[in-house]
């Protein structure tokens, strides 16, 4: 059941992405402070990520909900995902981009890949947690992190927020990501290909719940497949980022036994500039018509606006914060 209402979500997204294109230029005031919040006419561009990643199916429906309900044309885009968005946001490329919270505190504070430049981005709102799914091939012999020791694994694509936590979760475990592993830097598509054809060993995945392409392995493979319990990194995460927190994989998400694993939440994002009334007018949709976007992905269901402006270190953007009252 959780693969077919997968599968459609996907073809939803599908009939409503594209490539964006050239945009076209919206009031350039981001002061907020009891501006307007509708919408201007114009068109607005959304990174999301891995086409068999719960960012793109929910991007696909966040930019057809802005479409139907005010004056934007939003078109969304398949991506690396978390750093590769943010770099494409502050060059223009994009609007408004999906990124784990851990990647745009690197942003804020110019660390990790971002090589000590302080990007200006500001988010609109915290939405749904992505869940650090571990996944091995039963006859892999890999039962914890450290057993990953010169293992084939799935790192996730290149300037992905995956990437980012893969390697810190090899690093709590003692392990360099670059020479401890056989690293594949591979999308979640390839990823999903190299399990269920033996050429690689193990997976580590940043997504919501649940994550199609998990779910085509999990499937395929059965009793073949597992996830593995990362819960004795946190302390050492924590250490690294103090965003990452526990949480459990459902026994019903997967088919799978339940297993604990850590958390972090993901942020929706725009540059500083961002019009102040299209940063509201998008906020204010996400919560009045969030019913509407449930239907396009169950992740969406744990985006709280009670937590919404729990964006910390990121600042929220005025034209949000006049959105969340």
């Amino acid at each position: 059941m959780l693969r077919k209402y997968a599968i459609g979500a996907i073809a939803l997204a599908l009939a409503v992405s594209g490539c964006g294109g050239k945009r076209t230029p919206t009031t350039p005031d981001a002061s907020g402070g009891g501006a307007s919040c509708e919408a201007s006419d114009g068109r607005i561009t959304i990174a999301t990520g891995n086409s068999g990643g719960v960012y793109f199916v929910v991007g696909g429906g966040l930019a057809k909900l802005i479409s139907d309900n005010s004056k934007l044309k939003a078109s969304s885009a398949e991506t690396g995902a978390s750093v590769q968005n943010i770099q494409q946001l502050v060059s223009g490329t994009y609007d408004i981009a999906f990124s784990l919270a851990d990647t745009a505190a690197d942003a804020i504070n110019g660390a990790g890949a971002f090589n000590g430049k302080k990007e200006k981005i500001a988010a609109l709102s915290r939405i749904y947690p992505n869940y650090t799914q571990v996944l091995v091939r039963a006859d892999s012999g890999i039962n914890s992190v450290a057993d990953m020791k010169g293992k084939r694994i799935s790192t996730g694509s290149p300037k992905s927020g995956t990437e980012v936590i893969a390697g810190r979760l090899l690093k709590s475990a003692g392990l360099n990501i670059d020479s401890d592993v056989q690293a594949q830097r591979l999308d979640l598509t390839k990823t999903a290909d190299g399990m269920k054809d033996g050429s690689i060993d193990g997976l580590i995945w940043s997504g919501g719940l649940p994550t199609p392409q998990i779910t085509d392995i999990t499937t395929s493979l059965k009793d073949k497949v597992k996830f593995i319990d990362i819960t004795p990194q946190l302390a050492e995460m924590k250490k690294i980022s103090p965003v990452y927190d526990t949480g459990t994989i459902p026994a019903a998400t997967y088919g799978t036994a339940e297993v604990k694993t850590i958390v972090v939440p993901n942020l929706l994002l725009v540059r500083e500039d961002f019009a102040a009334n299209n940063a509201c007018a998008v906020t204010k949709l996400l919560f009045d018509k969030k019913s509407d976007l449930e239907k396009v992905h169950p992740a969406v269901k744990d985006i709280s606006k009670d937590k919404a402006s729990a964006t910390d270190p990121v600042p929220l953007h005025p034209g949000a914060k006049q959105a969340l009252g």
